[in-house]
């Protein structure tokens, strides 16, 4: 059987329509990715959201619709001013704390979260919150782990006075010429840390192109955390690869 043009085009809008139609009813479709993190896979919190695949890419309003905290307590917890705050994103809190001694971002949602909602939480790397947001969670049915977890790991809002009264006298005297010495914190890794610092620390350019997996940008001057975000890759999963590199360098 032959078919003309018009009874042709009426085949194909059905079958084109009708798949569309047939994988949103069967939840196959979709014009946006869902930001819904992978639950615990085992124990007494299987099935649950796990905090620990929060992404920088979420927003207040995806924490709230996981996890069941508004974007109002997050925005007092991270001091967050803005007035939209369910659309707020997370990989903005290392903008927003740029100049604090300590790293702000995604994993602090993800400590927050999990204290917050009483889930498991590994807590073997150094993860720091705001003041405000460790008062609100002292406000939680916490464990003394929990507890003393956060007494080790609080930013507060000015340096500690002892710091203030004894400044390093090789800062202050213009007449020094020796190099001030390296810290452990001068080689952190955060949002506003380029390329061009990792190969100054000692990287080398395949072993942060293999972290990558694609080659560096022509400029070593790129910020890592922007490279991420416009060739899709997790710069908190990248970040913590990049850092585990730094951290064995002498």
């Amino acid at each position: 059987m032959t078919l003309t043009s018009k009874p042709l085009a009426i085949l194909i809008s059905v079958i084109l329509f009708g798949g569309i139609i047939f994988s949103n009813l069967m939840g196959w479709w979709a014009t946006e990715s869902s930001k819904v993190p992978a639950a615990y896979a085992e124990g007494e919190f299987a099935g649950q959201a796990n905090p620990a695949d929060i992404r920088g890419s979420y927003t207040f309003g995806d924490i709230e619709k996981n996890f069941a905290i508004s974007p109002e307590i997050l925005s007092q917890a991270f001091g967050v001013q803005t007035d939209q705050p369910d659309a707020y994103a997370l990989k903005n809190l290392e903008d927003q704390y740029a100049e604090s001694p300590f790293e702000i971002g995604t994993s602090s949602v993800r400590l927050f979260v999990a204290f917050y909602n009483g889930l498991p939480l590994d807590l073997s790397e150094d993860i720091y919150l705001p003041a405000a947001a460790v008062v609100l969670l002292q406000q939680r049915p916490l464990t003394p782990e929990q507890s003393a977890y956060l007494a080790a790991h609080t930013l507060e809002s000015a340096p500690p006075a002892v710091e203030a009264e004894s400044p390093d006298p090789l800062a202050t005297d213009p007449t020094t010429t020796d190099p001030q010495p390296t810290t452990s914190e001068e080689r952190l890794i955060k949002g506003k840390t380029t390329f061009a610092d990792l190969l100054a620390w000692g990287l080398t350019k395949e072993s942060i192109e293999q972290t990558l997996g694609m080659p560096l940008p022509a400029s070593d001057l790129v910020k890592v955390k922007d490279f991420c975000s416009e060739n899709g890759l997790d710069f908190e999963a990248i970040k913590t690869s990049l850092q585990a590199e730094v951290d064995r360098l002498p």
